[in-house]
């Protein structure tokens, strides 16, 4: 490493989260701005990191989906996303180009795998996944250190799960798949049927026992496909008091004490809290910049 900074975004669909420190842990100074077109986000942030000193090198774990391709000509940029005027968004290329800095990309959700997986609740784990609930869902896979990467990239968030026997008419929010996990369990989908977020429901009301059943369907997926060490549970819905422990119970309760990994399979709240896309992207910086 130089005497210069690693740099590190946090590329969410309602904000974008910046960071420079001088380690992943270490982080000196951080901003926020609303993600808003492709072209006055980006000139935001690059100007706050040009305010922040010499860059060495930058990290970005991005909402999806992502071409995390090296070989392709869009590595680095977002793909099929729903969000209105991102879907082809170069990100690795503009900050790369802008900065002439070695760039690391991944997910969002990769990134905080990575950053739980070595710093946060998977210290001791040699697997762990990281599962954001909120406006979307979507999980990252980390082994011995290194974040999954197949044909592209998990999508944990679009599986299909059994549905609930309270919850059977619902269509479901996913523009691609209607009633996937992510069209039951996210933020939005809660909203659309119940009016309200999970947080703001009294804790007697259903939705509290079929959210809980939905995301613990994805843990003991996860569990069972995987064999992980830990999964950590993130993002605002699962702000909800409660719900963790609710997800856990149930996901025992489905399992059955078959899994072979029994008590060794741990449910968790980020360690790092917030911070856990933050170090991602700097994390994802610091790997880079000492390929």
């Amino acid at each position: 490493m130089g005497n210069g900074l690693l740099g590190g975004i946090e590329a969410g669909g309602t904000k974008f989260v910046l960071a420079v420190g001088s380690s992943p842990t270490d982080i000196l100074s951080r901003h926020s701005i609303p993600t808003r077109k492709p072209e006055d986000t980006l000139a935001e942030a690059a100007e706050w990191f040009a305010s922040q000193g010499r860059l060495e090198a930058l990290g970005i774990a991005s909402f999806g989906p992502v071409d995390l391709d090296r070989d392709s000509p869009s590595w680095g940029s977002i793909t099929n996303t729903p969000k209105p005027g991102w879907s082809g968004c170069a990100l690795a290329s503009f900050f790369g180009k802008r900065f002439g800095v070695p760039i690391g990309f991944d997910t969002d959700v990769n990134g905080a795998a990575l950053a739980e997986y070595h710093f946060g609740a998977g210290r001791d784990a040699s697997s762990l996944a990281y599962v954001t609930v909120g406006t979307g869902i979507g999980g990252g896979l980390v082994v011995d250190g290194k974040a999954l990467h197949g044909a592209a990239h998990p999508e944990m968030g679009h599986i299909f799960p059994r549905r609930h026997t309270k919850d059977l008419e619902f269509a479901g929010t996913c523009p691609h798949h209607g009633d996937c996990l992510e069209g039951l369990a996210c933020g939005p989908a809660i909203l659309a049927r119940w009016g309200s977020s999970l947080s703001e429901l009294p804790l007697d009301h259903v939705a509290h026992r079929v959210i809980a059943d939905y995301l613990a369907q994805l843990c003991h997926t996860i569990f069972a496909t995987t064999s992980a060490e830990v999964i950590v549970l993130g993002g605002g819905v699962m702000g909800t008091p409660g719900l963790l422990e609710k997800v856990n119970a149930r996901a025992r309760q489905l399992d059955k004490e078959y899994l072979p990994g029994g008590p060794k399979h741990l449910l968790a709240a980020p360690l790092l809290g917030q911070d856990s896309g933050a170090v991602g992207a700097l994390l994802l910086a610091k790997m880079t910049s000492t390929d």
